[in-house]
């Protein structure tokens, strides 16, 4: 009896994707443009902590925002009016995430040849966002206090892939049963490496470290 062979020919979904993420990392690089991948529900406090944090990073950085939603441009028109800096709004057509090809392609219409940041604030879902990598420099997740401190063990993959994770909404700490504590240490069974800040956005508690935590970042990044 002849031995049969078995060859595997499978190919992950997102190979191509990866591809293309790969090489817009590295057009990124080569012209030093920092793009940063900001993941949340929605309502966790995405567009004030950016608010807040850009009007602290913009008077060292040149700053662009892209707002990735299903519909309207409610958020990029936000960010426009209340920082000043470059914004630009993406609907996706009713696709819950964005791809490497759908950040290329709102990267060429913000036009990064004047920017050195770049924040990328993708679609609300703590699902499809973290299965698809876009392209940028790094991920991060904003979590806030309403929607409990059970989400790292019941949506590991977002908190896996980020570097940062904010805890929003701590001056809501009081009207919630959010243990803040166990919350931390479930994020560091996901992720170790992980860095955690608690903040407000509504109050700017912490914004300050988060600004930090991005020129350090950012500089760290350069000098690779």
């Amino acid at each position: 009896m002849s031995e049969i062979k078995t060859i595997v020919v499978n190919r992950s979904a997102y190979a191509d994707n990866d591809l293309e993420a790969n090489a817009l990392r590295a057009y990124l690089k080569d012209r030093g443009v920092f793009v940063v991948n900001l993941m949340s529900s929605p309502g966790a406090g995405k567009t004030t902590t950016l608010t807040k944090l850009i009007n602290v990073l913009k008077k060292d950085l040149r700053i662009g925002v892209m707002e990735a939603d299903i519909d309207s441009d409610v958020d990029a028109i936000s960010i426009a009016k209340n920082t000043g800096v470059k914004s630009i709004q993406l609907h996706t057509s009713g696709m819950c995430h964005l791809d490497a090809g759908m950040t290329k392609k709102g990267l060429d219409g913000i036009n990064i040849s004047d920017l050195d940041l770049v924040f990328l604030e993708n679609v609300g879902n703590l699902v499809c966002p973290a299965e698809f990598d876009t392209g940028a420099s790094m991920d991060i997740m904003i979590l806030s206090i309403p929607e409990g401190d059970d989400k790292p063990l019941k949506y590991p993959l977002v908190f896996e892939k980020c570097d940062l994770v904010i805890i929003n909404k701590i001056d809501a700490l009081p009207y919630f049963d959010f243990d803040l504590e166990k919350c931390k240490k479930a994020i560091k069974i996901r992720n170790p490496n992980a860095t955690i800040i608690p903040i407000s956005a509504k109050t700017g508690e912490n914004i300050d470290q988060v600004a930090i935590y991005f020129k350090e970042k950012i500089q760290n990044w350069k000098e690779k």
